[in-house]
């Protein structure tokens, strides 16, 4: 019996006429390359960039790992990215200090949002957005 396989464009094609999202990001996994020290003095620098990608309009989402206990950050974390292909969404990881610096690796993965809600909340005095 052989593995069934399913074309990324027929995912694509699937989620569009089920009324699903169908919306193409890419996810970056990112790793510490040698502990959490390196990760550290790369962590201003990389929220900067971060910070620049989000106002851009490329950062669709980001942040860090628990550990596995949910004890501590092990320096691990992953961002989505807005981009046009995954050549384009490598070179903005390679930007990235935290992987410039090589305090981290990365993978790019494409990601396909089907399904889930977002909902904000906006408080007109003394506060911010509650995402929910």
């Amino acid at each position: 019996m052989t593995e069934a396989h399913m074309a990324w464009q027929d995912l694509v094609e699937y989620s569009e006429t089920h009324d699903l999202l169908a919306k193409q990001l890419y996810v970056v996994f990112s790793t510490p390359t040698n502990g959490l020290g390196p990760v550290l003095e790369s962590l201003d620098p990389h929220v900067e960039y971060q910070t620049k990608m989000e106002r851009d309009g490329i950062m669709f989402a980001a942040g860090p790992f628990a550990s596995e206990d949910l004890q501590e950050w092990l320096g691990e974390g992953m961002f989505v990215y807005r981009a046009t292909s995954l050549e384009e969404a490598t070179k903005f990881a390679e930007a990235d200090p935290m992987h410039r610096s090589g305090a981290r690796s990365f993978r790019v993965r494409l990601w396909l949002l089907n399904e889930g809600t977002y909902s904000v909340q906006l408080f007109y005095s003394g506060g911010k957005p509650k995402i929910a």
